[in-house]
């Protein structure tokens, strides 16, 4: 199993949605976070005066899926969030070695 990260602008959030439950993701959990990498933020005026905002909004996506789909997950968040704009995000892949449903009891991709 993998647990697959991507960072996202807010406004691909709908269209990474739809193309990961057309694939046949079931779940996976969004929040709303802040952050800043090679954007470093941006300047802003506001009565008068100018501040610098160095985080910026971005959505967080957290899905576990088994290692025969993850790379086509993977591929799917890419074409559905990429802009080709500074700040698209990033993706990051990490190994799950256990998984459990609380209601259930049931354990690894039977969990997932």
């Amino acid at each position: 199993m993998k647990k697959i990260e991507a960072i996202i602008k807010p406004f691909k959030l709908d269209e990474v949605k739809e193309s990961l439950q057309n694939i046949g993701v079931q779940g996976l959990t969004v929040t709303e976070i802040k952050g800043f990498g090679r954007q470093k933020g941006h300047t802003e005026l506001y009565r008068g005066a100018e501040y610098i905002v160095d985080f910026l909004p971005k959505i967080k996506i957290e899905l576990i899926v088994n290692d025969n789909i993850s790379n086509q997950v993977i591929n799917e968040i890419i074409k559905s969030s990429k802009t080709g704009k500074i700040g698209d995000g990033k993706i990051f892949v990490s190994n799950i070695d256990q998984a459990i449903r609380i209601r259930t009891g049931e354990e690894g991709t039977d969990a997932i």
